[in-house]
């Protein structure tokens, strides 16, 4: 008689690990549940986790943390300062600092414009866990 409670598991590639216990990641998310998303991602990398809301804190948090800050997360659409407004200030006073763009809108010139302005990478929402990782690691590299 066939058991038809079990199933064909085919094995995977395995995800890489990743240990990001020495770095900081600026989040700069408005949105809370996009936030919360991001910071459970990032807890299984130990990374230090911190948080701006709009682009003017994230200016203000790479300031106060100078030298501290190994890449940034950035949200194009925030209130009080964009994504783009910041990464002029950002890049302009600390051009070594990674920041990748994350943003809702995934039109085929988005990406484009986003590093043309001179971000590092571009991620487009809902974020994907490995696209994300793969992104952080090369750019922290």
């Amino acid at each position: 008689m066939e058991n038809h409670d079990t199933a064909t598991v085919y094995p995977t590639k395995e995800e890489p690990q990743y240990h990001w216990n020495n770095r900081v990641v600026l989040i700069t998310e408005d949105e809370e549940v996009n936030f919360f998303y991001l910071k459970t991602l990032f807890k299984q990398t130990e990374a230090r986790i911190l948080r701006a809301k709009n682009g003017k804190e994230a200016v203000d948090l790479i300031a106060e943390h100078q030298g501290e800050i190994d890449l940034v997360l950035m949200d194009i659409n925030m209130p009080v300062m964009d994504g783009y407004e910041a990464l002029r200030i950002i890049k302009s006073r600390h051009p070594e600092i990674p920041i990748i763009a994350q943003t809702a809108y995934t039109l085929n010139n988005d990406r484009h414009k986003c590093l043309e302005a001179g971000f590092n990478d571009y991620l487009a929402k809902p974020v994907n866990r490995v696209a994300l990782f793969r992104m952080v690691n090369e750019n922290l590299s």
